[in-house]
């Protein structure tokens, strides 16, 4: 395996650090704290080619390699402080155009990819529901196949970018006697009668990223709006997920690398009892995990991205990579909280918030649980 970049690799990674730090971070405390989510700066995100960064050029994306995209969603990581908008973006990437793309008829990638690669849409994966959460497939939406099209009645529960979608890729089954083999795919627009979305539900963290529901009430959705085949739903989201689960922390790398410096800097600088709080161990060892953490976590998400280049399966590497990042990501914040000590638990020192969001990482595309159950099932278990 060869992790060496070029130097056109190099210089987008270092594009989009200057691009984020520069246009991203405005007043991120304030919208935090309201919940925000910016428009705004997901046009500019659209406008720097981020959204686009793994579709082909045919559909208005740039058409980069995986290896190459991981390493820019990690620079946007380490330049950007919004974890939302990140995780926001990285959900519609892996979650709704890569299925696209993947699974979409021509006529679909042509009239949703532009659109999405360019920050005129927004989309939003609706699998999840009240009563199955980690249990993915217990669906209760159900999708009652009538002339020219579905009928879909349910409804799907925290929705990452429900609250402000244009479009949303919804699972339901066609046929319950079928067990998994029944689950489909739609692709269901904004205005469709009988389709709606709920107001932004408050959260812990990644808190400028909108969360919601999606209501299903007798919407009918047109054959030309099924993705994929009937039946093909479970390997749509086991696609999905394999992609999500070895790219949407890239970007938690570039994260705790920066987490790391300014660790270090305020490890420097702050003194007591007559020298910098570096010179204690208990303060130089906290820095040293973060550092081992760091650097294996770039080495899992590069391997992930490796065997995804060469075209092989990374079932098991991609919960390896989504189980490691998550938690390392949630132990790194802690400890830069404690390095810091009570200035890191205040909001305007801006450390306590990655925090916050961290915990999400352990929780959304699969608990630490089930990703341990994925590594297990694939080691025989």
């Amino acid at each position: 395996m060869d992790f060496s970049w070029n130097k056109e690799q190099i210089e987008y990674k270092n594009a989009v650090i200057k691009f984020a730090q520069q246009e991203l971070n405005d007043g991120l405390i304030e919208r935090d704290q309201q919940g925000h989510f910016s428009r705004e700066n997901w046009v500019k995100c659209a406008d720097f080619g981020l959204q686009g960064l793994p579709i082909p050029e045919k559909y208005g994306g740039a058409n980069a390699d995986i290896v190459t995209t991981m390493l820019v969603m990690e620079g946007l990581g380490y330049g950007c402080r919004d974890n939302g908008l990140i995780f926001a973006l990285n959900a519609q990437m892996w979650s709704v155009q890569l299925p696209i793309l993947s699974f979409g008829t021509e006529a679909q990638k042509e009239k949703y990819l532009p659109g999405l690669c360019r920050g005129e849409l927004i989309a939003a994966h609706g699998m999840t529901e009240p009563d199955s959460g980690s249990d993915a497939y217990s669906l209760r939406t159900r999708a009652e196949k009538v002339d020219g099209g579905y009928v879909l009645n349910g409804a799907k529960t925290y929705v990452t970018s429900a609250p402000i979608a244009d479009m949303a890729v919804v699972f339901a089954t066609v046929d319950p006697s079928k067990g998994i083999g029944g689950i489909t795919a739609f692709l269901v627009e904004k205005g469709t009668p009988g389709f709606s979305m709920s107001r932004n539900m408050h959260k812990m963290g990644l808190r400028t990223s909108p969360i919601g529901e999606l209501i299903l009430e007798d919407c009918f959705v047109p054959d030309e709006n099924r993705l994929g085949k009937e039946g093909a739903g479970v390997s749509i989201f086991n696609g999905s997920m394999e992609w999500e689960r070895s790219s949407i922390l890239a970007s938690n790398v570039g994260t705790m690398e920066r987490q790391l410096q300014e660790a270090i800097r305020y490890a420097r600088q702050r003194k007591q009892f007559g020298k910098p709080i570096g010179k204690f161990q208990s303060v130089a060892n906290r820095i040293a995990d973060m550092k081992v953490r760091l650097e294996t976590a770039r080495l899992i998400l590069y391997k992930v991205a490796w065997l995804k280049s060469n075209g092989k399966s990374a079932v098991m590497e991609a919960a390896i990579a989504k189980l490691y990042l998550s938690e390392c990501f949630v132990r790194s914040s802690e400890d830069a909280i404690r390095i810091h000590g009570g200035y890191g638990y205040m909001v305007e020192s801006e450390v306590e918030r990655d925090l916050r969001d961290a915990i999400g990482g352990t929780i959304y595309s699969g608990t630490s649980d089930i990703q341990r159950m994925v590594i297990a099932r694939w080691m025989g278990l």
